[in-house]
């Protein structure tokens, strides 16, 4: 009688191993893999301004002599406040001005609270900029123009921000300045 039970509790167990080993994928199953977009799909956000549609609808993308002199909010875009930001590796820096330079609002990653290396990143921008936004809002500057300066993470994040905070903005300009004559590089490192 016990040799029945040991017998019949070690097929029991036997049959469980083998059904859990058996449960791998059959080999004549094909794999999809759903995240591979088609050829001709392109990447989301790649068609978000077609300039050659714009330019055939005579839209103005681009800057003229009455350009200044437009209106935005009852605003002409001359007299519209400024938003600075000095984006680098390391932090990024937004300055709200008048138009003649007038500083009216300043703030950076690093009196939002984020330390060290953490001011350099793209959320920390993100963070900032949606800061600075609600108080310009708060001030009553509702449209800005937007200038960025600087190669770092934070350069798109931090003009997402400032639209996530409730600013309009009515231009991006990049600021950036390009020597013509860098200094030397530094010499190669070694391996």
């Amino acid at each position: 009688m016990i040799t029945a039970l040991r017998n019949s509790v070690r097929a029991s167990v036997t049959s469980v191993v083998r059904l859990f080993q058996t449960s791998t994928p059959q080999a004549t199953e094909k794999f999809v893999h759903k995240r591979i977009p088609a050829p001709d799909e392109g990447v989301q956000g790649e068609k978000i301004i077609d300039l050659d549609s714009a330019l055939k609808t005579k839209q103005n993308l681009f800057p003229t002599l009455e350009s200044d002199y437009q209106l935005y909010n009852g605003i002409p875009y001359k007299d519209l406040p400024i938003c600075n930001i000095r984006v680098s590796h390391n932090n990024t820096i937004f300055t709200l001005t008048e138009p003649d330079g007038k500083v009216r609002i300043i703030r950076s990653c690093g009196m939002e609270g984020f330390k060290n290396t953490k001011k350099g990143t793209n959320i920390a921008a993100q963070t900032t900029g949606i800061t600075i936004a609600t108080k310009a809002v708060v001030q009553g500057y509702n449209t800005v123009r937007v200038r960025v300066q600087g190669l770092g993470p934070g350069r798109l994040s931090a003009v997402k921000g400032l639209q996530m905070g409730g600013l309009n903005i009515v231009s991006i300009t990049d600021n950036t300045h390009v020597s013509w004559n860098p200094p030397r590089a530094r010499k190669a490192r070694r391996l």
